[in-house]
């Protein structure tokens, strides 16, 4: 079963987000639990997660992947932009108990001077904080590009958190193409060695969901620049590859490419025709 889908707006709620994710074609979606740049959350309603799960599960759709704010932080040197990293992660969680048994994806964050060792640090801190080990949700560490000071483009710098993590049994990884491009992993070239290193490193069964995106930047470049399907440096082909191969067969594969809801129906239509090939 190929579960595919790309980020949707959640202004309008479950239900309306996963009806707008199957009038594409797609049987999973992401979405930011509040405004990506910040802010408040828009209150649960118990209905609408009602009718989304009727919705949901009458479709088949697999699991959904929510996507904290880019400004949640939790490294950074100010101690009030922690503070708002803690009580977005607390309140997300428990927000997304409500939908339970799904995926919390977020950056681990900017050491922003600090160096990595301490930001490394810093993460592990707010997730002992916050996490129980009884959660339902998935927490996914994001692979990152590793443009200025972000942490997360190299495998171990993600094991390291996990490892400092005292309930690591609901932390997994989310993949994104274009950020292990640009990290300088050749997923174009050596794909089974990329995933052979990650295997060893921090564990294929960590692997959670996949951000399938390709990336404007050559390999190595540490940019963070989003394409299109095939309109990038990596390719279609080996965009095609990433979803067919046998480890991450079975996990929602996330597009987060530069498009409006038509462009991402016609990278779903594409990837659902190569998949069926």
């Amino acid at each position: 079963m190929l579960y595919i889908g790309c980020h949707l707006s959640s202004s309008k709620g479950y239900r309306a987000m996963a009806e707008q994710a199957a009038a594409i074609d797609a049987n999973t979606f992401a979405f930011f639990t509040r405004n990506p740049r910040g802010g408040s959350a828009k209150e649960l309603n118990s209905d609408d997660i009602k009718r989304f799960h009727e919705f949901a599960d009458e479709k088949g759709f697999g699991r959904i992947v929510a996507h904290a704010p880019y400004t949640m932080n939790c490294c950074a040197s100010d101690k009030k932009i922690r503070q708002f990293a803690h009580d977005t992660l607390a309140d997300d969680l428990r927000r997304m108990e409500a939908v339970p048994g799904n995926y919390y994806n977020f950056h681990p964050g900017c050491h922003v001077g600090q160096g990595i060792d301490q930001g490394i640090d810093l993460i592990a801190e707010q997730l002992n904080s916050v996490l129980t080990g009884d959660e339902t949700t998935a927490v996914l560490l994001e692979t990152m590009a590793g443009k200025g000071s972000e942490i997360g483009s190299r495998f171990e710098e993600l094991r390291r958190i996990i490892d400092l993590t005292e309930h690591d049994n609901v932390l997994g990884v989310c993949l994104d193409t274009c950020h292990v491009w640009d990290g300088g992993y050749d997923i174009v070239s050596n794909l089974d060695g990329v995933l052979e290193e990650f295997d060893k490193v921090i564990g294929l069964d960590r692997l959670k969901a996949i951000h399938l995106n390709d990336s404007m930047n050559p390999l190595g470049a540490h940019k963070d620049r989003h394409a299109k399907i095939g309109e990038g440096h990596i390719g279609a082909e080996a965009l095609v590859r990433v979803m067919l191969h046998p480890a991450l067969r079975g996990l929602p594969m996330i597009l987060e490419t530069p498009n409006d809801i038509d462009g991402y129906a016609r990278e779903i239509a594409f990837l659902r025709e190569k998949y069926s090939e």
